[in-house]
């Protein structure tokens, strides 16, 4: 969270309350108050820029809080309105790749998706495609409503592939959904090219799968036991990398050095989109350049902005702005 732009807190604190959430702030990092005795550099390695420095260290601070499970949102986070719907429909997802279905004996196929936990010589060729209209009976989840077996659920990125299926570390099966609150594809927005839920799938269709090629820690959630990971992976081991890299080989197992082997989920899109103030780009971001000039006030990927439709649920309206609507082509 910025300690600088008061309006950044403010807008987090109104949009959780309209939602029913309760956060704590971690206060941001300057990167130039971590001085390079406290950082892990390996031999001959250069500092990297300060803000990188400060947003790893920021994360770091966020994820050593003792708690069973937390949900951890970058400051520019936005979400839709009906963001418990699809936090249900997503513990469904999830449970169906990570949970041993019901009846499963210790011989027999225990998950839905064959290749969790991890693609064996004999896991199917080609991906499982799970419909979430017909998921199969999994045994219900004792410590959390997501799933007993994941690390990390990485639910708001700038893009996200398919697990590769030349991989063989990372599990491959999805669970598709058709789901209106996705928007068309033309409105769809990623820095992953080639972008594979465009091309694969038809509009309003949304993708819960393990994660490959991550970018943007805009949200994510962990458990306790994937937080103790996470510090010890991240926090210990070389900073030769900022923070949404270094996740993103703690989930591939992947890195230099290699930061282990997790498991985390995601979806496309994702849930959580980066909100753009109205105002100066170059003020979008202190770790990447944005350009320069105005720009409007938008939320990526989010249809019923909680942020842009804040006087509508102050008032108790339901007449929510669309910012992507449906186009009809004629």
């Amino acid at each position: 969270m910025s300690t600088t732009i008061l309006s950044v807190r403010d807008g987090m604190v109104l949009g959780a309350a309209l939602s029913n959430l309760e956060i704590e702030f971690i206060d941001g990092v300057n990167g130039k108050d971590v001085p390079d005795k406290a950082l892990p550099l390996g031999l001959e390695q250069k500092r990297l820029p300060d803000a990188v420095v400060g947003s790893w260290r920021a994360h770091l601070n966020a994820i050593q809080e003792n708690l069973t499970t937390a949900l951890i949102l970058e400051d520019d986070a936005d979400w839709d309105v009906r963001i418990r719907d699809q936090l249900r429909d997503f513990a469904l997802s999830s449970t169906t790749l990570t949970q041993p279905l019901v009846g499963a004996s210790g011989t027999g196929t225990k998950y839905a998706d064959q290749s969790f936990p991890r693609p064996l010589k004999d896991s199917p060729a080609t991906v499982q495609e799970l419909s979430f209209g017909k998921l199969p009976a999994t045994t219900a989840p004792k410590t959390s409503p997501y799933g007993d077996n994941w690390d990390v659920i990485w639910a708001g990125h700038c893009g996200m592939h398919f697990p590769f299926a030349h991989g063989e570390i990372i599990p491959k099966g999805r669970v598709v959904q058709t789901d209106q609150i996705v928007p068309q594809k033309q409105h769809l927005w990623t820095l992953s090219e080639p972008d594979d839920l465009k091309e694969q799938y038809p509009d309003h269709t949304r993708v819960v799968h393990h994660v490959q090629d991550g970018i943007c820690s805009l949200a994510y959630a962990v458990t306790q036991k994937g937080a103790r990971q996470l510090l010890y992976e991240l926090g210990l081991k070389d900073a030769n990398a900022a923070f949404d890299v270094q996740l993103r080989w703690f989930c591939e197992g992947t890195g230099r050095p290699t930061r282990g082997r997790h498991h985390c989920l995601t979806m496309q899109p994702p849930l959580f989109g980066i909100h753009l103030s109205a105002g100066a780009k170059s003020a979008n971001s202190d770790i990447s350049d944005h350009g320069e000039g105005y720009q409007e006030e938008a939320t990526k990927v989010v249809r019923w902005s909680v942020r842009m439709n804040a006087e509508a649920l102050i008032e108790d309206r339901t007449d929510f702005v669309d910012q992507w609507p449906d186009v009809v082509e004629e």
